[in-house]
């Protein structure tokens, strides 16, 4: 009877959420969710979910899905058995993008949104998104304060301004902004964007974490969904909002495993580029299409 007053309770947040927010014309989006307009053509099990999720660069005054990515994770969930797994792509990836030539991977955002960013990392991948969840930087801090911090585990020692400690290898507490620079910082990595794309995916981890440990204690739940949504620009429905958030909270973070895109740097028209291992891209997407989970590794 608990949870079904809790589901119920989470319902009516999402759709008073639907109705209070300001339209966009009149308020600065923090963050973005939409449907892939071709999801209904994805090749894999409908019991489970792919959501690209994507960190926008975008400064103030820009616009949330019109500037480059500099995160992106393509994260899978088997809604029957709560495991998932998630690919990192390099940023700086040198891919044919659709009607634009080749080019970084991010610049997609800037050139068609997140209906043409999830077509790069589809056909890079092999797998197509179902959904596009974009975040900003006062949006992904907002989701952190929601939680009260996260709690990350660091494979490396590395400095930071914004954090006179430094970040330990091993479990480091983190605020907002914190928990934002670890997921941006990359010069300090001894592999630089392919270890800060591993650093994202481990801020995904921790903040599973923490909603899993704290989704029954009262109220936590409806204040997360409301951080979410308050500032958020979606062309889904309340109904629709729901099930998702409830697909998340199912994964269970042990069970969230992660890989990175490998490949050689080199030079492109005068830019630092990844040279993507295809190969390598389409054998994980091959791997995890079938369930949402990598059940052969990197």
């Amino acid at each position: 009877m608990r949870a079904v007053r809790r589901s119920v309770l989470l319902g009516l947040v999402l759709a008073v959420a639907a109705v209070v927010m300001p339209p966009s014309t009149v308020r600065t989006a923090d963050t973005s969710l939409v449907v892939v307009r071709t999801a209904q053509a994805v090749d894999h099990p409908r019991s489970v979910v792919w959501i690209l999720c994507l960190g926008s660069d975008a400064r103030p005054g820009e616009r949330l899905i019109g500037t480059r990515a500099d995160a992106i994770q393509l994260v899978g969930l088997n809604l029957d058995t709560g495991a998932g797994t998630m690919i990192g792509v390099p940023r700086d990836s040198y891919v044919d993008i659709a009607g634009h030539g080749h080019d970084k991977i991010n610049a997609s955002m800037t050139y068609g949104g997140p209906q043409l960013m999830a077509d790069s990392v589809g056909r890079l991948v092999g797998v197509r998104p179902d959904y596009v969840f974009t975040t900003g930087f006062l949006g992904f801090r907002g989701m952190v304060r929601a939680i009260d911090g996260v709690t990350v585990d660091s494979r490396f020692a590395f400095s930071d301004p914004v954090r006179p400690q430094g970040y330990k290898k091993g479990i480091n507490h983190l605020n907002p902004f914190q928990a934002l620079i670890f997921g941006r910082v990359r010069h300090p990595l001894p592999r630089g964007d392919f270890d800060r794309s591993a650093n994202q995916q481990e801020l995904l981890r921790s903040i599973l974490r923490k909603v899993r440990v704290h989704q029954s204690d009262p109220g936590f739940m409806e204040r997360g969904l409301l951080a979410s949504v308050k500032f958020m620009d979606t062309d889904l429905t309340p109904a629709e909002l729901y099930r998702l958030a409830q697909a998340v909270t199912a994964i269970r973070p042990g069970s969230l495993h992660g890989c990175v895109i490998s490949g050689p740097t080199g030079d492109a028209g005068g830019a630092s580029v990844v040279f993507p291992d295809v190969a390598q891209a389409r054998r994980l997407g091959d791997d995890a299409r079938k369930d949402g989970t990598l059940d052969h590794g990197c």
